[in-house]
Parts: C-alpha cells; sequence; structure tokens
C-alpha cells in the first residue's frame, strides 16, 4: 500500500484526505516516479470545488490531487524511453501528484538538471508554462514596458522574471503589501484596483506597449484603456472571456523546450523560485488554506 491526497465529494480543503491506496505500477508505455515534492497550484484546489472544472480534465470522484511533482524514477515500462530507475525528473499529472507513486507519459516528465532541488523542480509545469505562454501570446520582446497582473502570484513570479530575461521593463500589480517581494524580482509594483490606468501613467508616462493578465480581467482592461493594441495583451485561459481581439494562452500553448529553458535559466542564476512554505502531505488542508487565501509570496510545495 502507499499514500495518496483523494476526495470523495467536491467542496473547501476539509473534503482532501490522506488515505492508503493500492501501489500503483507502470504499464509497457508508462513511468512511475516515486514523488518527493509537489508543488500547488490554484488549480488544484479549484478542480476539488468546482465539478464544472473536474470534468473539463476528465477528472471524476474519487479522485486524487494536485498537479505537479517531482521525484525519482523507480521503475520503467518496457515501451517507455528516454528515462531510467534512478533519474531525477519533474513533470505533470493533473489530478494526481500528491501522493508517494505517479504513473506518467514520457510526453510528461522531464529530467531535473544538477543543481535545481526537488522543492523547486515540483513548482515548475504549470506555473512555468502559463506564464512563458502568455508572453509568448502577446509577442513580448526587448524594449517592451509590460503590464503583468497578479504579478506576485505563483505564476506571476515567472512571467516578471521571463519577461525581464527578455529585455523587458516589468510593471506588475499586486498589493502593497507585496512591493518589495515584487521589487526582489525586478518588477515595478502598482497597486490594483480602482484607478489604476492612472497609477500606470504616472509609473510609465511614456506608455506601455503589452500586458498579460494573470488573474481576472482588471490589467487586460486597463491596457486597453491606456491604449495597448489588443492583440499585444493576454490573459490566461481560465476565466471570464476577455476583452475582444484579446489573446488567451494557457499551459498547453507553450513552445517546445520551454521548461528545459526554464530550468536552465534557474540553475544558471537567471530565475529564482520562492518558496514560501513547505508542508508535510498530512497538512494537505492546512496547506491548500494557506494558499487559497492568496496572501502567500512565492509557491507552496508538498513534502511526502
Amino acid at each position: 500500500m502507499s499514500k495518496a491526497v483523494r476526495y470523495r465529494r467536491f467542496g473547501g480543503p476539509e473534503v482532501l484526505e490522506v488515505r492508503e491506496v493500492p501501489e500503483p505500477h507502470a504499464a509497457p508505455d508508462e513511468i512511475r516516479v516515486r514523488v518527493t515534492a509537489a508543488g500547488l497550484n490554484p488549480m488544484d484546489w479549484q478542480i476539488s470545488t468546482q465539478p464544472d472544472m473536474a470534468a473539463r480534465f476528465g477528472i471524476r470522484l474519487p479522485a486524487g490531487f494536485g498537479s505537479d511533482f517531482a521525484g525519482v524514477v523507480d521503475e520503467v515500462g518496457a515501451e517507455a524511453t528516454g528515462f531510467a530507475a534512478g533519474d531525477r525528473v519533474y513533470g505533470a499529472a493533473i489530478g494526481r501528484s500528491v501522493a508517494d507513486f505517479v504513473l506518467v507519459k514520457t510526453a510528461d516528465l522531464w529530467h531535473t538538471p544538477d543543481g535545481v532541488g526537488d522543492e523547486v523542480a515540483a513548482t515548475l509545469p504549470v506555473s512555468g508554462l502559463t506564464a512563458a505562454a502568455a508572453l509568448a501570446a502577446i509577442g513580448l520582446r526587448a524594449g517592451d514596458t509590460v503590464l503583468i497582473g497578479g504579478a506576485a502570484g505563483g505564476v506571476g513570479i515567472f512571467a516578471v522574471q521571463l519577461a525581464k530575461l527578455a529585455g523587458a521593463r516589468v510593471l506588475g500589480t499586486a498589493s502593497e503589501r507585496t512591493f518589495g517581494f515584487l521589487r526582489g524580482l525586478g518588477a515595478e509594483p502598482v497597486a490594483y484596483g480602482p484607478g489604476l490606468a492612472d497609477r500606470v501613467r504616472a509609473l510609465a508616462p511614456e506608455g506601455i506597449s503589452a500586458a498579460t493578465d494573470l488573474f481576472g480581467r482588471e490589467t487586460a482592461e486597463t491596457a486597453l484603456k491606456l491604449g495597448v493594441a489588443p492583440e499585444r495583451i493576454s490573459v490566461v485561459a481560465d476565466g471570464p472571456a476577455p476583452p475582444p481581439g484579446v489573446r488567451k494562452a494557457g499551459a498547453l500553448d507553450a513552445a517546445p523546450g520551454t521548461l528545459e529553458r526554464i530550468a536552465d535559466a534557474i540553475h544558471a542564476g537567471g530565475i529564482t523560485v520562492p518558496i514560501a512554505a513547505t508542508f508535510p502531505v498530512e497538512q494537505i488542508r492546512e496547506a491548500v488554506t494557506t494558499q487559497a487565501e492568496r496572501h502567500v509570496h512565492g509557491k507552496i510545495v508538498i513534502a511526502l
């Protein structure tokens, strides 16, 4: 037997349980990973809360929990190639990652570079791919002044740093208590809420040239008001419909090789991944509650 976080009904953190489950084994085309860390994303608790969202990902009750993970390969199917027992890896397994073992296809698995710890690697797939796709959708380039909405969130920390690496000036919306944190990542913070357009004009009187909205639609609407062309504005795929012409982007839209480039940048010191807190799996409810409150600066990781 092995441990896994499961839930038998939709709801808040109280529905999550650490349960004994049969130990899974790899099919011929699968890899089994002994999970050491699982990074949490808002989509994880949104799936366990919202039946409609769960259905979009093909998740039915009873269900597992989590998406991102890192660990060590310990079983390789006869038809699976590119990985061997003992390899350090990270990947994505939507609705299944917070468990002792996870079974994945090779397309959903990446080698963890030396020098990148499992806690950091476990934060990369969903947030890193989403951030890169959101910036690619607006054709971000050196010399741009880009407004990033939700810059202090789990996706935002990657978007800010990827934009800086691309040579852009970054303005990031956030609450004032996160301003110091954002400055440390290289962004110029601006408070969200009523009057955002005026505050952006004061910070960048020459104007902004692009924007991506990682939380809600306030930033996208503000960018339009400031004269940014719709095709140079993106929003994350989940959420309300964007204004006409504004582009939607999600993790599945990221270009091949994106995660390898992000991991290499982390290894080289070009990107920092702040770990706000690490919880043992037995405290999964506390971990999800902490993340859902959206007051943490950085990523939350479950240790297994």
